[in-house]
């Protein structure tokens, strides 16, 4: 849910637009996935929810979550390998990965006291330490640092490989266990507060599936970070079009090996807490197929199509993913919803969703406006000590 992380800000230099235009659309077409989502999901009447409409509505709102993640692990990816590339420590490195994923938790901890503090006195204190995207996705990227760190070695190149077959064994390792710990093997143990990290079980007798635990969350940022290594590794250089189109082959063949894994008579688990739509490791493993054919379909349409030619606003978005998901929250399920919830038509919750987008779009182009006129600003201002010198 992050912003791209800005490479300047870690000692890199600035990716190529035309390279990237790809990871920023699919973090828009996230974001757009995410309105619907959510104005749907609050706005709706009973009636509305009932029809195939929301059903394919919700269907959707599976995949922004997830891809916020996955990306979270290109972008990490594609910064460790830069900053490697520059001669920074390992140290250096980890540290400047890991606090921009301290920076994100501590602004998942800040977003969940302002939505208690707006939503005063209804909302129970304990969604103050709710388990939430941005939680977790700031949690993702400390890991994938952690990991970075550990595999890196004597040449990039080998830091690469390393940081590709690791990242697949722990997301592989993360989606087998999921259904164990949400089930026969849970930490119940721990106070709810950590074992929610662990299963999202909050402050009910079960794990949540609208929570966001570290099972089975974070395995998609592990396959972004993999996914990431691999695309910008030495080996894909001149080659990146075969790479991308040989990832959106593997998405749609892990996609079938979902399916017939599902359809298997035999299963690694029993019935009672064989679990596909939320826990089960084929349906880890479906998303992660739609996921890589998505890199595919979006490396297409911004290198052939008409992402880039001229403004798209699905890139806008993309480039400032995190200040739209804050704002709009609070004017879809907030105290400051533009339409009353529960209570909507198909017909009016979807305007909604168009004044939600319009809006956040304006914001997004008022946002990245501000900060070139502050970066244009600075280059204007000369340095003290120049002008000191200059005076003498």
């Amino acid at each position: 849910m992050a912003d791209q992380i800005q490479l300047a800000t870690l000692g890199g230099a600035a990716a190529k637009p035309g390279r990237l235009a790809y990871i920023d659309w699919l973090r828009g077409l996230a974001c757009l996935g995410m309105f619907q989502a959510h104005c749907y999901n609050s706005w709706l009447n009973s009636d509305a929810r009932k029809s195939q409409f929301y059903r394919w509505s919700q269907e959707v709102a599976t995949l922004p979550a997830p891809l916020f993640i996955f990306l979270a692990g290109v972008s990490s990816a594609l910064v460790t390998h830069r900053l490697r590339q520059k001669g920074l420590s390992r140290n250096a490195i980890a540290r400047a990965t890991i606090l921009r994923g301290a920076e994100i938790f501590g602004l998942g901890l800040l977003f969940r006291g302002q939505e208690y503090l707006l939503g005063y006195p209804k909302s129970p204190w304990t969604d103050l330490l709710r388990v939430d995207v941005l939680n977790i996705l700031g949690l993702s990227m400390m890991l994938m640092g952690v990991l970075c760190w550990l595999t890196a070695s004597t040449t990039s190149d080998k830091s690469s490989k390393k940081g590709i077959a690791w990242g697949l064994i722990l997301a592989a390792a993360i989606a087998i266990a999921t259904p164990w710990l949400w089930t026969t093997h849970r930490p119940s143990g721990l106070p709810w507060p950590l074992e929610s990290y662990i299963n999202g079980v909050h402050t009910f007798a079960q794990p949540q599936p609208w929570l966001f635990p570290i099972f089975p969350w974070v395995a998609f940022g592990f396959v972004g970070l993999a996914v990431g290594f691999l695309l910008f590794s030495d080996f894909s250089q001149g080659k990146e079009t075969i790479m991308v189109a040989a990832l959106g082959a593997a998405g749609i063949s892990a996609s079938v090996l979902s399916m017939v894994f599902d359809a298997a008579p035999l299963h690694w688990y029993s019935a009672a807490i064989y679990d596909y739509w939320h826990t089960s490791p084929n349906f880890f493993l479906m998303r992660c197929g739609i996921l890589l054919a998505l890199v595919f379909v979006a490396y297409a349409w911004c290198r052939w199509g008409w992402a880039q030619r001229g403004f798209s606003p699905i890139i806008q978005l993309g480039n400032t993913s995190l200040l739209v998901y804050w704002v709009h929250i609070e004017f879809v399920y907030g105290r400051f919803s533009i339409l009353p919830k529960g209570r909507c038509t198909i017909l009016q919750a979807s305007a909604g969703l168009l004044v939600i987008f319009l809006a956040m779009l304006a914001l997004s182009v008022l946002r990245t406006t501000w900060k070139k006129r502050r970066a244009k600003a600075g280059r204007a201002t000369p340095a003290p000590a120049a002008a000191t010198a200059e005076s003498g």
